[in-house]
């Protein structure tokens, strides 16, 4: 069987050529450049035969696919980039063009592999870099066939991981290839950071901006006599984010629940977490959050509905009467009229 790619994936072919601006990303928050190839054996689902997008952290900046022919811009950000390179757009979209044809030859040499002559069949490539809050940096290169794993390289022994059977061939022939696995590293640790620097500074309103936490803490009782308190944090952006319990100032961790941190609809977060307690100790314990957006942590409580509740809620029950019954004086007076 002959190499799966026949060449490296688009983006790479161009990266090396242009200027690129550098910036600093100092602070605790990490940064990724993403992307995502699929190509389908067959049409149906609604789905184009191929397909590529590229995220910056969270945030889709380019799509490709089959129907459209054509990269096109996710973001209005990425409209900065025509100034530096007008070239820019159609030089994406004739390297997706090219990445199209060669996913779709891998991908019938795939189904000849698995001696499969129908149905609906994906290949998919996902390869991207990381600059972590640290400093360092990371990147991987991962293909799957069917939603299973299929190839992953390691950049540091610069060899590839064959998850099947299937992939053994692929792997030896480009296990021996030094010289294109190098490149692929370099490009991971150096060139696509360096544009993934570059994104983020054509961006660098929506994508290096802060948005601090609203917290709040709420409680329900539950059936054994104990009580659970919720914490809930939200609109907070960047994605990454600190927030535990704590009792007494100390980290708690016993009946503790942590949901994962999800996406708004406005393009910031939420992030929930619970902890079950005795209700005598509730005033031990404070939801502590910790984000690029505040100069210190946040302490939160659980605090009691205000007292005045009862007085606010009559006024307005009062008032709704009160205009209810100058209303029926008034029609009362029309109709004896």
């Amino acid at each position: 069987m002959g190499v799966l790619l026949l060449r490296w994936p688009p983006l790479i072919l161009w990266a090396a050529a242009h200027l690129l601006l550098l910036l600093d990303c100092a602070g605790s928050t990490s940064h990724s450049l993403r992307y995502f190839f699929t190509a389908v054996s067959e049409l149906g689902q609604g789905l184009p035969q191929f397909i590529a997008v590229g995220y910056v952290d969270d945030q889709q900046y380019v799509q490709y696919d089959s129907d459209t022919k054509e990269a096109l811009p996710r973001v209005p950000w990425m409209r900065k980039v025509e100034k530096e390179d007008p070239q820019y757009w159609h030089k994406q979209t004739q390297n997706f063009q090219g990445a199209e044809l060669v996913f779709r030859v891998n991908l019938q040499t795939l189904l000849n592999r698995y001696n499969q002559s129908g149905g609906i069949h994906t290949y998919q490539l996902m390869y991207g870099c990381e600059l972590r809050s640290d400093g360092r940096k990371g990147g991987y290169v991962q293909y799957s066939y069917d939603g299973r794993d299929f190839l992953a390289f390691d950049k540091e022994t610069l060899t590839w991981t064959a998850a099947e059977m299937e992939a053994q061939v692929t792997k030896r022939k480009w296990d021996a290839n030094l010289a294109g696995n190098q490149h692929k590293k370099h490009y991971l640790e150096e060139e696509c950071i360096e544009w993934l620097q570059k994104y983020l500074d054509y961006g660098k309103e929506t994508l290096l901006r802060t948005e601090a936490p609203v917290v709040k803490v709420t409680r329900k009782a539950d059936y054994d006599g104990l009580e659970t308190l919720v914490c809930q944090v939200h609109g907070f952006y960047p994605k990454e984010i600190e927030a535990n319990w704590v009792k007494d100032g100390e980290v708690w961790q016993e009946g503790t629940l942590r949901g994962l941190v999800a996406p708004n609809s406005d393009g910031t977060y939420y992030l929930l977490l619970s902890v079950q307690i005795d209700p005598e100790e509730r005033e031990h314990f404070r939801c502590r959050v910790e984000h690029d957006s505040l100069e210190k942590p946040l302490d939160v409580a659980w605090e009691k509905e205000p007292g005045n509740l009862g007085l606010i809620v009559g006024a307005v029950v009062a008032a709704i009467l009160l205009v209810s019954g100058i209303s029926g004086i008034i029609i009362f007076i029309i109709r004896s009229k």
